[in-house]
């Protein structure tokens, strides 16, 4: 398999879930970690390309629920999403799992991490 790269924040449980079962199964990855490492406008433009920005933007996390109601209705377009994930990196919804640039799994579900990486 060609390179894994995990990107995410190691103190959130669901990235704690995946990197678990990632080590269960034997899996090697490269952990890109947003907040030390940070994250590009390009790698962020290409993820919405082939997501959707609406895909990226974790409504549902701590984050999201602490920015000013006024923050959270200029969030509309690509590059409001794009600025706020630069600026927010624990904004990004994660664990985000790619293979050569191409993503391949958002999120953790135990049965699509399955179904991705046999």
């Amino acid at each position: 398999m060609s390179e894994l790269k995990v990107y995410a924040i190691p103190n959130c449980n669901t990235v704690k879930k995946a990197l678990d079962w990632l080590k269960a199964k034997k899996i090697t990855y490269e952990f890109h970690d947003y907040k030390k490492l940070g994250i590009t406008s390009a790698i962020l433009a290409d993820w919405c390309k082939q997501l959707g920005w609406e895909a990226l933007v974790n409504k549902k996390g701590a984050t999201w629920r602490q920015l000013p109601p006024e923050v959270q209705a200029k969030i509309t377009t690509q590059k409001a999403a794009i600025d706020l994930m630069i600026e927010k990196t624990s904004i990004i919804k994660r664990p985000l799992l790619s293979i050569n640039g191409k993503v391949i799994l958002l999120g953790f579900e135990e049965a699509e991490y399955k179904k991705a990486l046999k």
